[in-house]
């Protein structure tokens, strides 16, 4: 089985980011205060995963945003995290964009409403590291150099492909991206998003690029497909949940696989497919809040994501965890969920750090040029 960390990282050469960041200090006899736990840069810093957990226990709270309970399983890792800890977390917004978590997040500065945690796709995340706080999680050197910071101040979490979801009861099946332009998709095709804020759209864009002849270095042809499927009144303007999808108001979504592959368990008609001719891969970035409300919670929370018990959730919901070729060798991995995972063929497209920027100043500029 092609194993999608070692893919990745024989393609993609992530540029490291430069981030001045203060040497760590020792603990003070404070340790396990607010202060402490906002400057921690691992749990050493805090005297250990002990003082830690009893330090996030006393903030007893976490915030957490724009995490839906089905994608890449958070419902479950949300629950887990609660029960292990007995911290309750806050989701707000669980079917926001990526820019969204950063606009809550300058907005709500200073408040303890303040997201704790960022889940963000690559273009979003690469734009603001500006307000994250370094920390390494005790599994820090499992994770694959070319998925994260070297200072810490992000590490990707989980990954996937983009896919094309479709009820096979309301159109035929989907083979390749060009087959939505058909007739027997008018009105039915939905993007999981504003590719200019949210990242599972954005890579959306770059699948139908590669689809027809664009590359990582040219999305052009992505946004000229986007505006052929308008023109062919099949461009449905509406972001798809799973609700959408469950009531037939969605009927074709393209977003990445492990979400549409949870509709499966629901709808029995839902089929997904990774197109042929455009294999896209891609991490979701996950990084702590800088000003975070309960920095110790939000740490603990890194700590537990990073964890095998973390990234096998990521993996029951269908999620390819950054760990995962690790704890293959390891055994440590579910091997029955990693079998299940969506099948795809050919060498995935994946974008560098200076192509995102490249592509989203495309997107900022020509997007809604197209779409309105």
């Amino acid at each position: 089985m092609k194993k999608i960390t070692k893919v990745i990282v024989s393609l993609l050469s992530v540029s490291a980011l430069a981030a001045a960041t203060a040497a760590c200090s020792p603990p003070s006899k404070e340790s396990g205060s607010k202060s402490n736990a906002a400057t921690a840069k691992s749990a050493a810093d805090l005297g250990g995963m002990d003082a830690l957990v009893k330090a996030a226990k006393k903030e007893g709270e976490l915030n957490v945003i724009a995490l839906p309970p089905t994608w890449a399983n958070y419902g479950n890792v949300i629950a887990g995290f609660t029960a292990k800890y007995g911290i309750k977390i806050n989701s707000a917004q669980p079917d926001a964009a990526s820019q969204d978590e950063i606009n809550a997040a300058k907005s709500l500065k200073g408040t303890s409403r303040a997201p704790d945690v960022f889940d963000l796709g690559q273009s979003v995340a690469l734009a603001n590291t500006a307000m994250y706080a370094p920390y390494k999680v005790a599994t820090f050197d499992k994770v694959p150099a070319d998925f994260k910071d070297s200072n810490g101040l992000w590490v990707n979490d989980y990954g996937g492909y983009m896919s094309i979801g479709y009820d096979s009861s309301k159109v035929p099946a989907v083979k390749t991206v060009n087959d939505l332009l058909g007739k027997d998709f008018k009105g039915k095709v939905a993007l999981n998003g504003d590719p200019t804020q949210a990242g599972a759209a954005f890579s959306g864009v770059v699948m139908a690029s590669a689809a027809n002849g664009g590359s990582a270095d040219d999305i052009a042809p992505g946004v000229n497909f986007f505006e052929k499927l308008k023109k062919a009144g099949n461009f449905l303007p509406v972001d798809p949940t799973p609700a959408t999808i469950e009531s037939g108001q969605t009927p074709v979504v393209i977003d990445w696989d492990y979400t549409n592959a949870a509709e499966t368990a629901k709808l029995k008609t839902w089929r997904v497919v990774v197109p042929e001719g455009a294999a896209v891969g891609g991490y979701y970035y996950q990084a702590i809040n800088k000003d975070a409300p309960h920095p110790a919670s939000a740490r603990l929370w890194q700590e537990f994501l990073y964890s095998d018990e973390g990234q096998n959730l990521y993996l029951a919901g269908g999620a390819r965890p950054v760990r995962a070729d690790e704890m293959d060798t390891a055994g440590t991995i579910n091997a029955a969920d990693l079998a299940k995972l969506p099948a795809a063929s050919g060498t995935p497209l994946l974008l560098t750090t200076d192509q995102t920027a490249l592509a989203a100043d495309y997107l900022s500029k020509n997007w809604a040029k197209v779409i309105g």
